[in-house]
């Protein structure tokens, strides 16, 4: 059984003659995404070759796990049952529309024209200099949407309700440097954010992810949190019983910050008042003043 988004990534590769690189790939995707559909089935992250989604790959290692696609790092490939599951395609002249639109655009030139549609996300990429070698105004607009990554301080952020790419654009916007995942146990069931994947996104859009597990609350005393009566009782008893242990590590996190770093706290929860976070950044405020007034994102 396929999502929609991945039937979409077999039409769309299909549309494109059945064999295209990643790099190139990446790039049409983006802009298939915002040309061809009112809600887009992919979000991207500046990377540093420019936009790339993290859960596009995903869907390609479950296809290829499937047989619908060849496993081939640097290309995407549809395999002969790749083929067949890709046609008759659901709203093919749409995509056989976009393949002709975008037919003879590959390469750098590619490259130039989703940098300068969306100079976003471009912002982390390695290859400026050789895309746009003699193009000023194309690094201007890049250089004009660039996140000032110079304000150190805390701020806090939930995963609930987002996507791995909207994550982590909120921080890399917010200008964040380090990500503080303060979990007991940084598992989840939503893609993207168990611990290894996590730290190898934030890693690979510029972010530091470190893991803080002491500040976290065990998943036994999580249960039963119905009200937000609930949700008071236990972050009484932690912000009394637990946190007066970790000034170590609360003093961890305030040198991060005084070394110049922005730091996120980050768990599970949308509003940080269902969340223990909104105890650690309050005990930050606390006793370290405003260094570590938090904003929550």
């Amino acid at each position: 059984m396929l999502f929609d988004r991945q039937k979409k990534l077999l039409a769309l590769v299909d549309a494109l003659g059945g064999e295209i690189s990643s790099m190139d790939f990446q790039k049409l995707l983006l802009l298939y995404c915002h040309d061809a559909e009112e809600s887009p089935s992919y979000e991207f992250v500046p990377y540093k070759y420019g936009a790339f989604s993290f859960t596009s790959y995903a869907d390609k290692r479950k296809l290829i796990e499937k047989g619908l696609l060849a496993d081939e790092d640097r290309e995407w490939k549809l395999t002969t049952e790749g083929k067949a599951a890709a046609t008759p395609r659901a709203n093919g002249l749409a995509f056989d529309n976009f393949a002709e639109k975008y037919s003879g655009l590959r390469g750098d030139e590619l490259v130039a024209e989703t940098y300068r549609r969306y100079p976003y996300y471009a912002i982390r990429s390695e290859i400026i200099d050789r895309v746009f070698a003699d193009d000023v105004a194309a690094r201007r607009s890049i250089d004009a949407v660039r996140p000032d990554i110079s304000k150190a301080g805390l701020c806090s952020i939930g995963y609930e309700g987002r996507s791995l790419e909207d994550f982590l654009n909120t921080l890399i916007r917010d200008g964040v440097t380090l990500l503080c995942d303060v979990r007991r146990n940084p598992l989840s069931r939503k893609y993207g954010f168990s611990k290894v994947t996590l730290s190898r996104s934030c890693e690979r859009v510029g972010i530091r992810y470190e893991h803080l597990p002491e500040l976290g609350i065990a998943s036994e005393d999580r249960k039963e949190l119905h009200t937000q009566d609930d949700y008071f009782a236990l972050f009484a008893v932690y912000k009394h019983d637990s946190l007066p242990k970790q000034i170590t590590t609360l003093n961890k996190i305030k040198r991060w910050i005084e070394n110049g770093q922005r730091v996120a706290l980050a768990c599970y929860e949308q509003l940080p008042e269902h969340c223990h976070r909104g105890c650690v950044a309050e005990a930050l405020e606390h006793q370290f003043g405003t260094l570590c007034a938090p904003r929550h994102l």
